[in-house]
């Protein structure tokens, strides 16, 4: 696989340039089209220029920046971005999610912000029924980029996690972040298929998270091609119905979990009532749906029966 756009770093010293040139830079480069947000957000996590500073910019144009990267830099991402389709995540080599700055490359899906509110259903739960210092045991189903086994692992240092893709890329991606964020030693990284490579853990897993493919096949074919065409599609597609992985995850919870241990899922805004039938069918408890940010239903959480599987 070809080097992403970001592993160059810019030659030579950047200059400074005034606030009203960089605002005159900023309106051309959004004749070529793209949106407002992306390109901020650009000129932040490239150039160094965070949204605050843009705004005083504004107001007082005469004030004398200096960009982390040159403006030739800055334009061959947009250009390439505008024309290509590219994601500036991957342009830029990373992505801001949660507290965190995460590494991500082409072969592992790019963290949305909706998830992050899987990593504060999960500490919300455990708060509530687990208690102590975390859970012994933990999982992720589909690590990618190893975005839910960073949280987890900084939120309950002192607990074994375990983080399954069946993906070496993502496997080594999310390696690196773990690395980077001081949790390699917290977090196995196994790769297989969602619940194979934890057989030797099944009947102790405590809790167990998962933002498996769920995008009916229909609704991927029609999906923006910054993403249909760039991001995996082993990531996001769930089949015809994209359910796809949610089944093969309900399917072997009972057995996986420890006695009155929770699993905890993301899955499509329309997928709820289905993802709750699927849950209870594989003889789950507790089952309960969560809004995402726009207060759309898209998280589940289940709890295996307090008796042992039989």
């Amino acid at each position: 696989m070809a080097a992403p756009a970001h592993s160059a770093p810019p030659s030579g010293p950047c200059p400074q340039l005034s606030g009203e040139a960089l605002l005159l830079w900023r309106r051309q480069q959004l004749d070529l089209g793209g949106e407002a947000t992306a390109l901020d957000w650009l000129l932040d996590l490239e150039g160094g220029i965070g949204w605050q500073q843009l705004q005083q910019l504004r107001l007082n144009p005469n004030s004398t920046v200096s960009l982390r990267a040159p403006l030739e830099r800055l334009q061959a991402l947009w250009q390439r971005h505008c024309g290509q389709q590219d994601p500036l995540q991957y342009l830029v080599g990373q992505c801001p999610w949660r507290d965190l700055t995460l590494k991500v490359a082409p072969g592992v899906l790019i963290p949305r912000q909706e998830t992050e509110l899987l990593v504060d259903l999960a500490l919300e739960l455990w708060q509530q029924h687990g208690g102590g210092r975390g859970p012994r045991r933990w999982a992720d189903l589909g690590t990618g980029s190893g975005c839910l086994a960073v949280a987890l692992a900084r939120a309950w240092p002192h607990s074994q996690g375990n983080a399954v893709d069946q993906s070496p890329e993502a496997l080594r991606q999310a390696g690196g972040n773990l690395q980077a964020h001081g949790c390699a030693d917290a977090v196995a990284l196994l790769q297989g298929d969602w619940w194979q490579p934890l057989q030797s853990q099944w009947g102790e897993l405590e809790l167990v998270v998962s933002n498996p493919p769920y995008i009916p096949r229909a609704v991927w074919q029609g999906l923006d091609p910054v993403v249909r065409d760039h991001e995996p599609a082993l990531a996001l597609l769930g089949g015809d119905d994209g359910l796809e992985a949610l089944r093969a995850i309900a399917a072997r919870a009972r057995q996986a979990l420890a006695p009155g241990g929770w699993l905890l899922l993301e899955h499509h805004h329309d997928q709820s009532d289905a993802v709750a039938a699927l849950l209870k069918g594989a003889g789950l408890v507790q089952v309960s749906a969560y809004p995402d940010l726009e207060g759309k239903r898209r998280f589940a959480s289940a709890r295996a029966p307090e008796q042992a599987w039989a």
